[in-house]
């Protein structure tokens, strides 16, 4: 009897640590799959990046373009980027879509040009290649979206030039100008 009721334990015990087991087993997973998730999202941008039309293509397709400048560090970047992988993939036949790091010199001709002085920072290239507004800092997916389908109809953009919350960037090199009525040099003297 004593190996009969010995023998009831040991299954008892084997059932228990199964159904541990089993629970270990799910908790893992259902981490692994959490973690995974997070690991796309801070990956976001980088996949954006690879997806985007190179800038010298989108200015000569005849494409309406939406340039966003951003870098990898811009907590505001990060936080627009699930939005507008959305937006990207529900324009992207009518807009390209160009993505330039503000740390990568190469485009430091553009930083100048396009005078990003915050970021995000986007510019709106109409068909013939010409940026005909701007919008700088982090954008609700509907305001977004509202400049997009009047940049697609040839409209003027409702939601333009707005100021919303940005990273702070500091380009390595300024333009050179002795207009201290830009509204950019905030009353600033440019020395020479």
């Amino acid at each position: 009897m004593s190996d009969h009721l010995s023998e009831s334990q040991s299954n008892k015990g084997n059932l228990l640590r199964n159904l541990l087991v089993a629970i270990a087993a799910v908790s893992l997973s259902v981490a692994l799959f959490l973690g995974l998730q997070t690991e796309v999202s801070s990956s976001s941008l980088e996949s954006q990046v690879k997806a985007s039309t190179p800038l010298d293509v989108a200015l000569t397709n005849g494409k309406p373009s939406l340039t966003e400048f951003y870098a990898d560090w811009c907590t505001s970047c990060q936080a627009m980027a699930g939005d507008l992988a959305e937006i990207k993939q529900k324009y992207k036949q009518d807009v390209n879509f160009v993505m330039l790091n503000v740390d990568n010199t190469k485009w430091l001709p553009e930083i100048l040009r396009y005078r990003v002085d915050g970021i995000p920072h986007f510019v709106f290239i109409d068909r013939s290649g010409e940026a005909i507004a701007e919008t700088i800092g982090e954008q609700p997916r509907p305001i977004l979206e509202a400049d997009l389908d009047a940049l697609i109809a040839n409209n003027p953009l409702p939601y333009t030039y707005s100021k919303g919350q940005v990273s702070q960037f500091d380009a390595p090199v300024s333009a050179a100008s002795s207009n201290s009525d830009d509204p950019r040099s905030h009353g600033a003297q440019v020395q020479q």
